[in-house]
């Protein structure tokens, strides 16, 4: 049974960079915060690509945000999807396999991030999987090595297999940048003893992306040059190619001059495009906030929804001041807004407009090789990428998966092993599967299947009880 308190009421919404930060930023504070999120983890982002290639597992990335904040006692955690947020209510409605929770708030933080986007194409998501979330790690870690172990047995047949050893990664961004270059040292260096009818060194890589140069927001100078160490590895990088196309057997890229190409792979990885949560519309239609093409709202300097300064808005959710959908952004962010909630409650004066310090930008673009971008510093080589893996270990949420973690990137970085190969039918088809069913998940387990259940239950017993009576009086054996 829940305690009734005074207490001033915390709604947070979202379990990432911000979501966390925000209730962490909290602790101590004489409030009471709930965390709604759809996931029972922390996704530490930046580092999917490892999980997808076997460099790391999903649990050093994506710890459980009840152990995380289990020591925390002003907040208490709950799972389900946030459907509805009532601004003139002030409640907070989510959802969880059909069961439907309402919640009231007197602040809300609401830090829902932001999804794939397919720019209007949707239906690339069955063929090409993005990479925001564990699920899409997993699947496509079954789509990479599945890939090699297919194209094994058909060559072993004598059959053409290029298709299969044919990797197409859409968006030349960092997630893109460092997707392609982990999988061409995937085929080239872990491999390449493994098997005996393919040559996995062969396998080619493609990296497409509409822009007209590699990482566009480091510059001309480290875009070249992570241009051509991916070149170095082996990656063949298209620029100006915009994806027309996908279905199962490959895409089709129009490039600039009009021309079309349609390249045949049967494992595409979309990593170009970002939309923001559909709780940003939520939100713009009751309070008239606008809304950018990414679906981000536009809030005040002070982070909160225009007209309703008890809702505060931040990580990829927000549009103010060209601000970047980073992990910087909604750590600050969050601690800003709590610490606004703070001297709210204390009855100080309020905090001045929300600053960001941005601390720089770095990608990885194989192992002992990255770019990083530090204020006017430019840096590549293997002083990025020390810089990079520092700044990584340090934002791991945890002791135990820091030291994981570093444990499996000396394994990998120094022995070229990778310990998370492992990978199932399920991982690969769960999915598609799932959206087969007209209410995904709800629909396995909602009421009318239960009493459906019952009812055949019932008729099970009063079947095997006939069929007892009938035995003991020597009509049918049992």
């Amino acid at each position: 049974m829940a305690v009734v308190t005074n207490k001033h009421r915390v709604v947070v919404i979202g379990s990432g960079f911000g979501g966390l930060f925000s209730a962490k930023a909290l602790k101590g504070a004489d409030v009471e915060v709930t965390l709604i999120a759809k996931t029972t983890h922390h996704l530490f982002q930046p580092l999917l690509y490892q999980v997808a290639t076997g460099i790391l597992s999903e649990g050093e990335i994506a710890p459980a945000t009840r152990e995380v904040l289990s020591k925390q006692a002003n907040v208490a955690v709950h799972l389900g999807e946030v459907t509805d947020i009532d601004l003139e209510a002030r409640t907070v409605t989510h959802h969880v396999l059909s069961r439907e929770t309402v919640t009231p708030y007197d602040s809300l933080i609401v830090a829902a991030g932001a999804g794939q986007s397919y720019f209007g194409n949707d239906h690339f998501a069955l063929h090409a999987p993005g990479m925001k979330s564990i699920d899409d790690a997993l699947e496509l870690r079954g789509r990479i090595f599945g890939a090699f172990e297919l194209a094994e047995n058909l060559a072993a047949q004598g059959r053409d297999v290029d298709h299969l050893l044919t990797f197409v990664v859409v968006g030349a961004g960092p997630t893109g940048v460092e997707m392609a270059g982990q999988i061409a040292e995937l085929s080239r260096r872990t491999l390449k003893r493994d098997f005996r009818a393919i040559e996995s060194r062969q396998a080619r890589v493609i990296l497409v992306d509409a822009a007209g140069q590699v990482l566009p927001p480091f510059g001309q100078r480290l875009g070249q040059k992570s241009q051509e160490a991916l070149e170095d590895l082996g990656v063949e990088v298209q620029l100006g190619a915009m994806v027309t196309d996908v279905d199962e057997r490959g895409l089709t890229v129009k490039y600039k001059d009009g021309r079309e190409e349609t390249i045949a792979s049967v494992t595409k990885i979309w990593a170009a495009g970002v939309q923001a949560s559909p709780l940003g519309k939520v939100l713009a239609d009751q309070s008239g906030a606008e809304l950018d093409r990414a679906g981000r709202i536009r809030v005040t300097s002070e982070l909160t929804l225009p007209g309703y300064p008890e809702v505060f808005v931040v990580g990829d959710m927000i549009a103010l001041d060209n601000l970047p959908g980073v992990a910087q952004v909604a750590i600050q962010g969050a601690k800003y807004s709590a610490k606004t909630i703070r001297r709210r409650i204390e009855d100080k004066p309020p905090l001045p407009p929300f600053k960001y310090f941005d601390k720089g930008s770095m990608a990885t673009i194989s192992r002992f090789d990255a770019v990083a971008m530090i204020g006017k510093v430019r840096l590549s080589g293997f002083i990025a990428w020390l810089m990079w893996l520092a700044v990584h270990l340090v934002y791991l949420t945890g002791f135990k998966n820091q030291f994981t973690a570093l444990i499996h990137w000396a394994v990998t970085f120094l022995s070229n092993d990778r310990s998370q190969r492992v990978s199932t039918e399920q991982q690969i088809f769960a999915r598609s599967a799932l959206q087969r069913l007209p209410r995904g998940t709800s629909e396995l387990v909602s009421e009318p299947d239960f009493e459906r259940a019952r009812a055949i239950l019932e008729e099970a017993a009063l079947e095997q009880a006939r069929l007892t009576d009938e035995g003991e009086r020597g009509r049918v054996p049992v």
